[in-house]
């Protein structure tokens, strides 16, 4: 008895200093300035083969050396350049950076956002730049919070990856090449974050999980929310088949539990894809705690303490 007493009291002071820490870490400020950043008419809507783009994939960058990421292996930079095929030679890239694991450091755990949006589409009289703050300036900005997060707390045991994906809006081809160049049995997991600059359909402190029963992921990070207001549920919106739809597509057909988390009301999103998608629409305190509760969720998974189970593979 005394020992269990022992034990809750150990896990209850780690998670208060993991709050501590967290709220340290992840402010608003900076959870703030990066998106309005991202989302800026200096970025020209992030179109696939703009400049603006190249000012989104530089940014990106900065953010990744003051965190002190480590290039992926074989990388001398973060930017993973490739082309969209044989015949097209403008070049697209990815943008990431890792934390490499300690006891576990063949085994893979990846955090993901798409910073690609539209660029300038039709718009009004007034505005033709489709700035995509929610889609998604918002997942982008969790995922690098999210690293600076993990690389102060330091004590991942599995190798954390963190990236950027270009030209999802246009076909997914950033995440297609990023899985091409992992071994997908090396990747115990994946956090795909899309579209989480607003309340979702469960209210406040609530975001739900695409592919939900496909795997145990969603039951592992709702067990490391216990006793917090934060809840997680299954994709409400199984019509959209929103699964196959993110960048978590590529790696899930490949076995991996690979998941898209977002609280956006799709079925009555009526910004989505416009340019009215602005920074000044968005719920910063709901991203904030989203953000905040994707870290504790994930602890045992980049701790190595726990593993989910594999998606039945599509691709062979």
């Amino acid at each position: 008895m005394k020992k269990t007493l022992y034990t809750l009291l150990i896990l209850f002071c780690t998670q208060q200093v993991w709050a501590q820490d967290i709220d340290k870490i992840i402010t608003k400020d900076y959870v703030d300035r990066l998106i309005k950043t991202l989302s800026s008419d200096d970025m020209q809507g992030r179109g696939t083969f703009t400049p603006g783009i190249d000012k989104a994939a530089s940014l990106i960058e900065s953010e990744f050396k003051k965190i002190g990421l480590e290039p992926l292996d074989g990388e001398k930079t973060y930017r993973q350049t490739f082309f969209k095929d044989s015949t097209d030679k403008r070049p697209l890239f990815n943008v990431a950076g890792m934390i490499r694991g300690k006891s576990k450091a063949a085994e893979i755990v990846v955090f993901s956002g798409h910073y690609d949006h539209l660029g300038i589409i039709k718009g009004n009289d007034t505005d033709s730049i489709a700035n995509g703050a929610d889609d998604d300036a918002s997942g982008t900005t969790a995922m690098i919070a999210l690293a600076k997060y993990y690389k102060k707390l330091n004590n991942n045991e599995r190798t954390l990856i963190f990236v950027a994906f270009t030209a999802e809006e246009i076909g997914g081809f950033g995440a297609k090449y990023f899985s091409k160049k992992l071994n997908p049995d090396d990747v115990v997991a994946m956090f795909n974050i899309e579209m989480i600059g607003k309340e979702s359909k469960f209210g406040k402190n609530a975001a739900f999980i695409t592919g939900y029963d496909k795997s145990d992921f969603g039951k592992i990070l709702q067990k490391n929310l216990a006793g917090s207001p934060f809840t997680f549920h299954p994709d409400p919106y199984p019509r959209q088949n929103l699964f196959y739809r993110s960048d978590n597509a590529t790696l899930a057909a490949l076995g991996v539990p690979a998941h898209t988390i977002s609280t956006d009301q799709i079925d009555k999103d009526e910004l989505y894809h416009t340019v009215k998608d602005e920074y000044e629409t968005l719920d910063t305190d709901n991203i904030l705690s989203t953000i905040k509760s994707i870290a504790k969720s994930a602890i045992t998974i980049v701790k190595g303490t726990d593993t989910p189970t594999r998606i039945p593979r599509l691709i062979e």
